[in-house]
């Protein structure tokens, strides 16, 4: 392995002309962090996709395929990821080559898993946008949409919704009622739709995604693989029909690939997922429903449930219209979710939050016998 003094010598000339590093998101800020690791003569690149104890980095000599058995904590959340910056073995250092680091992600998108286990997983990291892709070819679940934009607020990503297959709804005042709708559940949000079969809308989504890395999000079959390979300008990812019944569609995607784009950026294109549950976003819930929780602000209470309490601004908006009950719902839904996926990994919410039920069914017994006129 070289020395400090030659291998920080060798890392300066290659960061002021490694034009492929700069493509895949490389700049100053990941420069400095990466310098303790250019002196032990290691290499930065970035994980373009990852396998079962095998990685692809993208290095500035080309990509490089690694082993990953320095770097797999038991965490779930800090394993190795596509969008990860990785130190990297030099060429001939070792074979196979190895990461032997991965540096401070700036953001990630997490999601829980399926299992009993509680535990979190890495879909992307160090991304700047995230766009949430939905079919037309079906009817739009705005409950899932919303618990889209809760993980990728969360994740520190400015999502974007793209309202794909476009061409299905011919009715220019029918699509702009689809994109209405998905605006009212999306704010701060630009909604655009898009069709890569007459390319409509893919100029505005181009110019969203030039600069920084976007990670591409939606449910098999909504058509990810297919705009991935509009977006690159070439037949990246493989493309099968989805189901017209109910728009579902096979993991034509089954790893997270990372693409650099002609327009600039880069691009992660993810499986679809079939379960979106949260993992620790109570942030992003917020974002995704901030008239609730500006309205909450006037409540009476500060601890105000919205159902019953008097002076609840969110009861009077329920009433008078300007707040949809479906909304509400939605939004009690997902932070009732979060929280007992928070209780379930941190012991001391869980204990409080045990204290505040009992607490809860003592008033009720009490409230109840002073009902039936039996209290002492």
């Amino acid at each position: 392995m070289s020395s400090p003094s030659s291998s920080a010598s060798s890392f300066s000339s290659f960061s002021a002309s490694s034009s492929l590093l700069y493509a895949h998101g490389w700049d100053s800020g990941w420069a400095a962090c990466f310098a303790p690791y250019a002196a032990q003569g290691l290499v930065p690149g970035r994980v373009v996709r990852v396998d079962r104890g095998q990685c692809d980095v993208a290095t500035a000599d080309g990509l490089v395929r690694a082993d990953t058995a320095f770097v797999t904590p038991h965490d779930p959340l800090r394993v190795v990821c596509t969008g990860d910056w990785a130190a990297v073995d030099p060429e001939g250092a070792s074979d196979p080559r190895y990461v032997r680091a991965c540096l401070p992600r700036r953001t990630a998108f997490a999601r829980s898993t399926s299992s009993k286990r509680s535990e979190g997983q890495i879909l992307a990291a160090n991304v700047d946008h995230a766009v949430i892709t939905v079919s037309l070819a079906v009817e739009l679940d705005l409950g899932r949409i919303e618990r889209f934009l809760a993980l990728a607020w969360e994740s520190g990503a400015q999502p974007t919704v793209v309202l794909s297959k476009a061409d299905l709804v011919p009715d220019p005042v029918g699509l702009s009622y689809l994109v209405a709708d998905v605006e009212t559940v999306a704010p701060g949000v630009q909604v655009v739709p898009l069709s890569s079969t007459t390319g409509e809308g893919l100029d505005v989504l181009s110019a969203v995604v030039a600069g920084g890395t976007t990670v591409l999000l939606g449910v098999s079959g909504a058509g990810k693989s297919t705009l991935a390979n509009a977006l690159v300008g070439e037949d990246v990812m493989d493309v099968q029909a989805a189901r017209d019944i109910d728009g579902k569609g096979r993991h034509t995607t089954t790893t997270r690939n990372l693409f650099v784009l002609p327009t600039g950026g880069v691009l992660i294109d993810t499986p679809g997922l079939r379960g979106v549950g949260l993992w620790d976003a109570e942030t992003g819930v917020g974002q995704v429903f901030s008239e609730i929780e500006e309205l909450a602000a006037d409540c009476r209470f500060h601890d105000c449930a919205h159902e019953s309490e008097p002076g609840c601004a969110v009861a009077v908006a329920i009433e008078d219209g300007s707040l949809p009950v479906r909304r509400l719902e939605s939004y009690r839904k997902l932070l009732r979710e979060n929280q007992r996926l928070v209780a379930k990994t941190d012991a001391r919410l869980r204990s409080e939050i045990l204290k505040d039920w009992k607490r809860k069914g003592a008033e009720g017994r009490r409230n109840l016998e002073l009902k039936r006129g039996r209290a002492r």
